[in-house]
């Protein structure tokens, strides 16, 4: 038998996996060369020395939290979110890649995912992510019709995106995701099944179609909405709820014909090709958000980076722009393990509900889980609960069911 010394690599690795727990990062580029009309995440325009600037307190939070939690955890997914991250230099990108390197252990087979707009690259731009360890792509196109495009306040054309896609693919890229949206103003069935058919004949990988939701802060939200509800002279601009339903239907049936199936409500993959750092989101596994509003969960403990952005490049300290800590009882674990793994179309595991919380499903949750199988939006099967296509319809309404499970006790 062989000894364990440095030659031994088997013993390493074996050792590795026992000791070390699996870990996802979010790293947040919050710049974007122009708003879109819906977007609310945390993303705006600024100059070539502010993204400077940006770039390099980003890598030193990610050195900052590799020296805390690399010991523990070996990193499985990397995504590079935004805003949008190709808008950075190729220099930046390596910079970004190699301190990542250097500061965490990732698993060989790690998925790291960057997003990226048409128009905001190149085949050298693209050369320099495959460089930075980038090994799948999320393109944002939301629309193949021009008009739309132009409407939802897009920098591109539906050609700039074709470039781009195969710009990717040239480059040797060969998971790639792109971006739809449906319901938006102005769209009908017919376009947006014009839309899902053009993308579909590219053959990606992966396609993520979600659907519109005007929020607060946007632009959108000032034209379609007052005091919250929408104005009466726009309701023709906005598909109705029929066309809504229709589409939100005719989604899965269409992409399953081109060999994609549903695993997630607004997610669609080819065999294989699921994004496995969403289904950590899913399935509530640890993950580290770094940079300007990330956010994390690890262990039993939420918490937040700041969103100002002041407040983060001049920090003294990475303990500065921690907020929003939040310690979760009991409840918060259970509640978030039912509303987010309903979310997948395989549902969740009654067992590792059992396993986790140390408390029978029927005890907290059988009076909502025996309605909703009766009203046929769930499904009990053996070991496992998932949401019927009426569930999956109507989902909000389920997932509040599951809230506050304990009552408003501490646990």
């Amino acid at each position: 038998m062989k000894a364990p010394g440095i030659e031994s690599s088997e013993f390493f690795i074996e050792k590795e996996k026992i000791l070390k727990k699996k870990l996802e990062l979010y790293i947040h580029i919050p710049f974007c060369i122009k708003k879109c009309e819906y977007c609310d995440f945390l993303s705006g325009p600024a100059d070539a020395s502010r993204r400077t600037q940006y770039v390099e307190s980003l890598i030193d939070e990610i050195h900052a939290m590799g020296s805390q939690y690399s010991k523990e955890y070996d990193v499985s997914t990397v995504f590079i979110g935004g805003g949008t991250p190709s808008i950075l230099e190729e220099t930046q990108m390596k910079e970004i890649g190699e301190a990542i390197r250097n500061s965490f252990d990732i698993v060989k087979d790690a998925e790291i995912t960057m997003e990226l707009n048409p128009g905001t690259v190149n085949l050298s731009k693209l050369c320099a992510m495959k460089e930075a360890g980038v090994n799948r792509l999320s393109i944002g196109l939301q629309s193949a019709n021009d008009a739309e495009l132009k409407m939802l306040g897009r920098i591109h054309t539906f050609q700039t995106f074709l470039e781009t896609y195969q710009m990717a693919r040239k480059v040797g890229f060969d998971n790639l995701n792109v971006d739809l949206i449906s319901a938006i103003p102005g769209q009908t069935l017919e376009s947006w099944k014009k839309t899902l058919q053009i993308v579909a004949s590219l053959n990606p990988e992966h396609i993520s179609a979600y659907s519109l939701i005007i929020e607060e802060g946007t632009a959108f939200y000032e034209k379609y909405t007052v005091d919250g509800k929408r104005k009466q002279e726009a309701v023709l601009a906005l598909p109705d709820e029929d066309t809504e339903r229709e589409i939100y239907q005719m989604t899965e049936t269409f992409l399953k014909k081109y060999g994609y199936h549903r695993y997630e409500i607004s997610n669609y993959a080819k065999n294989g090709f699921e994004c496995r750092h969403n289904l950590g989101y899913w399935e509530r596994k640890d993950y580290l958000g770094i940079g300007l509003g990330a956010a994390s969960l690890i262990g039993k403990q939420r918490f937040s980076n700041t969103r100002d952005y002041l407040r983060y490049v001049e920090r003294k300290s990475v303990l500065e722009i921690r907020e929003d800590q939040q310690d979760l009882t009991l409840g918060d674990e259970m509640e978030e393990f039912m509303f987010l793994g309903l979310r997948k179309i395989k549902g969740i595991s009654i067992s590792t509900f059992e396993k986790n919380f140390q408390r029978s499903i029927w005890e907290i949750y059988g009076k909502q889980l025996r309605k909703f199988e009766e009203e046929k939006l769930l499904v009990i099967n053996q070991d496992t609960i998932y949401l019927t296509e009426q569930g999956l319809d109507v989902c909000n309404a389920i997932f509040v069911e599951f809230l506050d499970p304990l009552g408003s006790a501490e646990y």
